[in-house]
């Protein structure tokens, strides 16, 4: 939802034959507004017991068994895949299932490329740590720096200051190096990048170190 990515999934799934004989609409697989979603626990998926002198617990929903979706609507399919299975996917395994939709499969790209293969396209941005969130809405921002097979600016975005705070930590070395490479697609896109971090491969890539 954050990247716009669900909203070129749920249009795809809207217009799948299943789907259009149905009438199901775009708005029909969100699971934020009433139609397609289960009104049991409001596209939630889970229930929350409030639990005396205790946190409130979740538990799965027991009509749709935490899928968030009525039965009819999960009876559509792209590729064997429901709209919560697709929800359920990691970004590198949608990449598969997507690879032939550009404007799904070259967002799932960035993500991938910001070292965020790993998540799932369904999972709650409040589960985030601090530095996916950060990569999560750079992904945003670079949906504006996009370049052609040549590397040349297509659409120069106005100039932008980012400032990001420790991204790399919990990062695995070689996701370290994606994450440089797409700081430095900011860069060539005019925009300034202040980094606040510790990792020595970061700083050596800054044109400016301030101690």
């Amino acid at each position: 939802t954050y990247t716009g990515l669900f909203d070129h999934v749920r249009q795809l799934f809207a217009a799948l034959p299943s789907a259009k004989i149905r009438g199901y609409k775009t708005g029909w697989f969100s699971f934020n507004t009433p139609g397609g979603r289960c009104e049991t626990c409001k596209g939630a998926g889970v229930r929350t017991i409030a639990m005396n002198f205790l946190p409130d617990v979740d538990v799965p929903c027991e009509t749709c068994r935490g899928k968030r979706y009525d039965r009819e609507t999960l009876e559509v399919r792209f590729k064997g895949k429901n709209i919560a299975d697709v929800l359920a996917l990691s970004v590198e395994q949608a990449m598969e299932v997507f690879s032939e939709i550009p404007n799904i499969s070259s967002k799932l790209s960035t993500l991938l490329d910001v070292g965020l293969g790993y998540i799932t396209l369904g999972q709650g941005s409040t589960t985030l740590s601090g530095g996916e969130a950060q990569r999560i809405k750079l992904v945003t921002e670079l949906a504006k720096v996009r370049n052609d097979a040549r590397g040349s600016l297509r659409q120069r975005p106005k100039q932008t200051l980012y400032v990001l705070d420790e991204p790399t930590v919990g990062l695995h070395m070689a996701d370290v190096e994606k994450l440089i490479h797409v700081l430095h697609r900011l860069v060539d896109g005019g925009n300034s990048v202040v980094v606040v971090e510790h990792n020595l491969d970061v700083m050596a890539e800054a044109d400016w170190i301030i101690d």
